[in-house]
C-alpha cells in the first residue's frame, strides 16, 4: 500500500536529512513513513503509489481553492512565460499589496519576503528599530518561524527569559525574549514587570501550532493595553490565518488592532511568499526609507505575486466563501465529536473560518500545557487509521487543519463515516 513511498524515503535520508525539507513532515509525531506525493488535484492528494486522500492540509493552509485551482494556474503560466524573477520591481507586486491595504484599516504599506520565517524576523527587527528597545514577547506554543530569537523553551519561572530550544542558538540572543503562557493575564502582566525594554509582543492571535487554540478576547485587549502603556508594539503573525480566518483573517474576528501585521501561505496561493505590513508611519523607519535594513533578491517574486494576487482578487470578489467554508469545517467537527461521543472517546473541537482544530482531552485547551495533557497516542492511532481509509489530515496533534472550498458536504460526510470506523477501534 505504501511501498513505493517506504522506497522513496529511505532514497531521501541518504541525501535530506530526516528525508524531509521540513521536520513535521517526518511523520516523527504520528510514526510510520509520511507518503510521497505525486501531485494534487482539486481536494485530493495522490501519492507514488497511487493511494487518493481528501487533503486536510492544504500545503498547510494557502490553498483555499484547492490544488491546481484552474484561475491561479493560468496566471502563474501566463507570468512565468514572462520570466521567473527579475531582481527588479514589477506592478504585480504594487497590485497585490493595494488589495491588501484596501481592506485592514491599520494598514498603509507591506514589504513582501519569501517565507513567514522571514516575515516575523522582519517585522521584529523593525519593531526594535521603531521603539529603541531589545526585549520581544512571545507566548509558549505560537510558531513564528526558525529565526534565532524565536526558538526559545521556558525557563523555571512563570514569566522569564527563555533558554535556546536548538543547539546553534546563542543564549545571548534568546536572553531578550521572554516567554509568556498563552491566555494568561496576569503571566502576561509580570513580563513587563520584569523588563522595561519590550520592543514588541508577537503573537498568533488564533494560535494555529498547538492545534487550533483561539486567544480570548480578554487577553488580546490586555497585549494592546501593555504595548500603548509601555511603548511597545504590537505585532499579529497572521502567516497562517491571513485570509483563513476571514477576509481580514484574525485581525477581523476580534476587536483588537495590531500595530504589525505578517502574512505568509495564502497571499502567494501556494507559492513562497510571505509580508509584513504597517501604518505609514511605523514602515517609514523601513529601508530605503528609513535605517531599519531588510532585503531579499526574491522579495515580490512575479509569479507568486500573479498567484497571490488572483486567488485574493477571487476572495474578495465572493466574500461567502468564507460562510460556506465555515459551514464544511463546523460539519466536520461536529461529526467527528458525534462520533467520538457515540464511542465514549472524550474529543474537543473548534473552527475559525475554515480552519478546524481537534483534541482527544476531557476539556478545551487554552494553552500549550492543557494542549499538552491531550492523548496524543490516540491521535496517532486515528491518524493512521483515516490514513488507511485516504483521508489526510495533520500529521501532528499541534497543527490545525484547513477546508478548501472544492471540499463538498459528501467528501465531508464519507469521512465522517470512516472516522466512525476508526473511533471504534480506539
Amino acid at each position: 500500500m505504501f511501498d513505493n513511498s517506504v522506497k522513496a524515503y529511505t532514497k531521501a535520508c541518504e541525501v535530506i536529512p530526516g528525508g524531509v525539507d521540513s521536520p513535521v513532515r517526518a511523520f516523527k509525531s504520528v510514526g510510520g513513513t509520511p507518503p510521497f506525493i505525486a501531485r494534487g488535484e482539486g481536494a485530493y492528494l495522490f501519492d507514488v503509489d497511487g493511494n487518493k486522500y481528501l487533503d486536510f492540509i492544504q500545503s498547510w493552509g494557502p490553498l483555499i481553492f484547492g490544488h491546481c485551482d484552474k484561475d491561479i494556474e493560468d496566471a502563474v503560466i501566463k507570468t512565468v512565460k514572462n520570466g521567473l524573477s527579475f531582481g527588479a520591481p514589477t506592478e504585480l507586486e504594487t497590485q497585490l499589496a493595494e488589495e491588501i491595504v484596501e481592506m485592514y484599516e491599520n494598514i498603509d504599506k507591506v514589504r513582501f519576503v519569501s517565507s513567514g520565517t522571514e516575515a516575523t524576523m522582519s517585522a521584529i527587527r523593525l519593531a526594535r528599530g521603531v521603539t529603541g528597545k531589545d526585549d520581544i514577547l512571545k507566548f509558549e506554543g505560537c510558531y513564528h518561524g526558525h529565526s534565532d530569537s524565536l526558538l526559545v523553551q521556558a525557563g523555571s519561572g512563570l514569566a522569564t527569559f527563555g533558554t535556546p530550544s536548538s543547539p546553534g542558538v546563542p543564549a545571548a540572543l534568546t536572553n531578550h525574549t521572554l516567554l509568556c503562557e498563552y491566555n494568561n493575564i496576569e503571566n502576561l502582566k509580570k513580563c513587563f514587570e520584569d523588563s522595561n525594554d519590550i520592543a514588541c509582543i508577537i503573537i498568533e492571535p488564533i494560535a494555529g501550532n498547538m492545534g487550533l487554540v483561539p486567544a480570548t478576547q480578554e487577553f488580546l485587549r490586555t497585549c494592546r493595553e501593555l504595548c500603548d502603556k509601555h511603548g511597545a508594539l504590537l505585532i499579529f503573525d497572521e502567516v497562517m490565518t491571513g485570509f483563513r480566518a476571514s477576509l481580514t483573517g484574525a485581525s477581523g474576528t476580534v476587536d483588537t488592532k495590531a500595530d504589525i501585521v505578517t502574512f505568509g501561505k495564502v497571499i502567494g496561493a501556494g507559492m513562497p511568499v510571505g509580508a509584513f505590513a504597517s501604518s505609514k508611519e511605523i514602515m517609514g523607519h523601513l529601508s530605503p526609507d528609513g535605517a531599519v535594513y531588510q532585503a531579499g533578491t526574491l522579495s515580490g517574486n512575479p509569479v507568486a505575486m500573479s498567484a497571490g494576487l488572483t486567488s485574493l482578487r477571487k476572495l474578495k470578489a465572493n466574500p461567502s466563501i468564507y460562510d460556506e467554508l465555515n459551514k464544511k469545517a463546523l460539519r466536520l467537527v461536529n461529526g467527528l465529536k458525534k462520533v467520538a461521543n457515540e464511542n465514549n472517546i472524550p474529543l474537543q473541537v473548534n473552527t475559525r473560518g475554515s480552519m478546524f482544530g481537534f483534541f482527544f482531552c476531557e476539556k478545551e485547551p487554552f494553552n500549550i500545557k492543557e494542549v499538552a495533557k491531550c492523548d496524543f497516542d490516540r491521535f496517532s492511532k486515528f491518524h493512521h487509521e483515516m490514513l488507511k481509509k485516504g483521508f489526510y489530515f495533520a500529521c501532528s496533534q499541534y497543527e490545525a487543519g484547513f477546508i478548501s472550498t472544492v471540499m463538498t458536504n459528501e467528501d465531508i460526510d464519507t469521512c465522517i463515516d470512516a472516522a466512525s470506523e476508526v473511533m471504534k477501534s480506539l
